[in-house]
């Protein structure tokens, strides 16, 4: 854990130059490395903190591109940190909304803070943890931002809140250990707290885990999930004039923004299975709007309980990946093996929805030795156990 001392000498002349040469170390061998800083005269303590910021600098790359080698960072706080390209869609659309003055109430090391007052907006934040919250202060000043943004150790239920015009907030999801925390009710702000924000500022964001419960869901909030390049991220409750639809799918993949929206309570058709199969997104799946999406490729379910959308057309689309249905197959061992024998298949790729076949023991029980590749989809159809037997288009 980085100290608040750590963090002062780590921003001094001797400091930065120890970020320097650790920098070229990432990736040796732990003692190899610092016993390299100390050779250059680093103090064993700033040898230590300069290695563990480098290695954090890189693996914070993933999230904050560039940025990441002038910023500081916590392993907690990186684990909990928006990706930046999240963090500025939402302050984009925040600014677009009219907002001014943010409230960051638990903003980590301040990547939301960030986000936002490069898009502008003048953000007042808040950090119970003193440390973290030095760490979002020199992030800050590293990017320039001091003039737009200031950090305030404290606690989220004691801010200030008269006089801004919005409020976001990622609450604590972890231990102090490390373990994640899934039930709202252990969140630090507390569930029950968050819940008032509404009422206090009506421009209220909350960022939430990606498996919130629906049932959580206030009456009039809007809830967005968002995905990076399939993976899914955050959940997000956009409420009061900030709520626009009841549920959103954000999808971003390759640099490009896709968005499904709709009530997330229609139910798909079901009919049988046809030449295409959509895997959807896993935003469209969480947001439940598999309905939609279905119906934006003339499609349908063939079980409704399994979020497989089959269509007679195969359409390029960021919102779910696409395989050619070959082989519709009632789920058989030996069928199977026998199949895939005489087509000449050696290798397989196996997805599985709404089956509980153990993956690893099925490739190994097929004893495959063609040349051929195929993917597997093991399903249900109608309620039968099923596997597809396709192939993955571009």
């Amino acid at each position: 854990m980085t100290t608040v001392d750590q963090l002062a000498a780590l921003r001094t002349p001797a400091g930065e130059a120890a970020l320097t040469a650790a920098a070229t170390l990432v990736g040796d061998d732990p003692l190899t490395a610092a016993t390299a800083l100390r050779a250059q005269g680093v103090a064993p303590d700033l040898a230590a903190a300069a290695l563990t910021q480098a290695t954090l600098r890189t693996r914070a790359v993933a999230k904050f591109g560039p940025d990441a080698h002038r910023m500081f960072f916590t392993r907690p706080g990186l684990e909990q940190a928006t990706r930046a390209v999240v963090a500025a869609r939402r302050a984009a659309r925040l600014a677009a909304a009219g907002v001014r003055h943010l409230a960051d109430l638990g903003c980590g090391i301040g990547a939301d803070t960030i986000a936002c007052a490069q898009a502008g907006l003048q953000v007042t934040a808040v950090e119970a943890d003193p440390a973290t919250a030095a760490v979002a202060a020199a992030n800050l000043a590293a990017l320039g931002l001091t003039d737009r943004a200031t950090v305030h150790a404290g606690r989220a239920e004691q801010a200030d809140l008269s006089d801004v015009d919005a409020v976001f907030c990622d609450p604590a999801r972890r231990t102090r250990t490390g373990r994640r925390l899934f039930d709202p009710d252990t969140f630090s702000p507390s569930w029950d707290f968050l819940l008032t924000l509404p009422h206090r500022v009506p421009r209220t964001v909350l960022k939430l885990a990606p498996g919130l419960d629906h049932a959580r869901i206030p009456t009039g909030a809007e809830a967005a999930w968002v995905s990076v390049d399939g993976d899914l991220v955050e959940a997000t409750l956009w409420h009061g004039p900030l709520a626009e639809v009841p549920r959103r799918a954000t999808v971003l993949r390759d640099g490009q923004v896709t968005e499904l929206t709709g009530s997330g309570r229609v139910a798909a058709p079901t009919g049988p299975v046809r030449g295409y199969l959509y895997d959807p997104d896993p935003a469209v799946i969480r947001a439940g709007l598999v309905a939609e999406f279905a119906a934006t490729m003339s499609g349908h379910l063939a079980d409704p309980t399994i979020a497989y959308v089959y269509a007679d057309t195969a359409v390029a689309t960021p919102l779910a990946r696409c395989l050619a249905v070959e082989q519709v197959l009632p789920f058989s061992l030996k069928r199977l093996r026998a199949t895939l024998r005489t087509a000449g298949i050696g290798h397989v790729e196996i997805m599985k929805r709404g089956s509980a076949v153990d993956v690893e023991h099925l490739r190994r029980q097929l004893r495959l030795s063609g040349t051929g590749a195929a993917t597997l989809v093991l399903t249900r159809v109608a309620g039968s156990p099923t596997v597809l037997v396709c192939q993955r288009l571009p």
